[in-house]
Order: C-alpha cells, then sequence, then structure tokens
C-alpha cells in the first residue's frame, strides 16, 4: 500500500491540543460519521481498543506520545480501517504498530495548530509511512 491511497483507506477522527474532535480523513466518504458511530458502538469508554466487522474495524489508542489537548486530557486516536488494512490487524496493539507509523509524520505537524488542518495540511507522503511505495 503506498501512502497516496491511505487517506481512501480509513476514517480518522481525532483531536489537536487547540481544534476539537474531527475527522481528519473521512475514507472517501460524503459524511464519514455513519460508518464511525456503526463501528465504535459500545467502544465508547474503552481508551484502547479493536473491533472487527464485516468490511471494516474499529480502532482506537491514546496519542503514543502522550500528548494532550488545552484541557490537559490525553488526545484519542480513532480509526475506522476498510480493506486489507482491516484484515491485517489483530489488536489494538497490533493497530497501534502498523497504524500509526502511516500518520505519524501528519499529525506531528498538524497537532499544535491553532486551527483544523485541512487534507491538504496533512501533506501524506511515503516519509511518514514506513510502508513502501
Amino acid at each position: 500500500m503506498s501512502a497516496q491511497i491511505l487517506p481512501a483507506s480509513l476514517i480518522w477522527a481525532t483531536r489537536g491540543r487547540a481544534w476539537g474532535f474531527r475527522f481528519l480523513l473521512d475514507g472517501g466518504r460524503s459524511d464519514p460519521l455513519p460508518d464511525y458511530e456503526r463501528s465504535f458502538v459500545g467502544l465508547e469508554d474503552e481508551p484502547a481498543a479493536w473491533r472487527r466487522a464485516v468490511g471494516a474495524g474499529a480502532l482506537r489508542f491514546p496519542d503514543p506520545l502522550g500528548r494532550k489537548d488545552a484541557a490537559g486530557r490525553v488526545i484519542p486516536h480513532e480509526f475506522v480501517l476498510f480493506g486489507d488494512l482491516a484484515d491485517d490487524i489483530q489488536s489494538a496493539e497490533d493497530g497501534l504498530q502498523k497504524i500509526w507509523p502511516l500518520v505519524a509524520g501528519a499529525y506531528a505537524r498538524v497537532w499544535d495548530a491553532a486551527y483544523p488542518p485541512s487534507v491538504a495540511d496533512l501533506i501524506f507522503t511515503t516519509e511518514d509511512s514506513s510502508v513502501p511505495e
């Protein structure tokens, strides 16, 4: 998988230091909320979670670097994974190890911004990813 197809492979919801919880990637959906809600139902209180469903998987973990928002809360990263991405994950820890390297560089560039980033601000490149082109 190349970094260029990453945005279409997943939905990613998180927050930054100053900007609130939102979808950074929409998985190519015009409205990612229904897929997100369906995937995370029943996992609302779990700080780290993995659940596989038909065609998708729900993954949540706290920010691996312990970053917090302006209110002092640890920042969660929540993903709805599709296709091969979902097929390769077996647990929340496994998801952290496989998915975080794909987004870590992009998130590092935007988490401390005053305003929420656009997809263009995320600038996914192969340098951000441990996955070869």
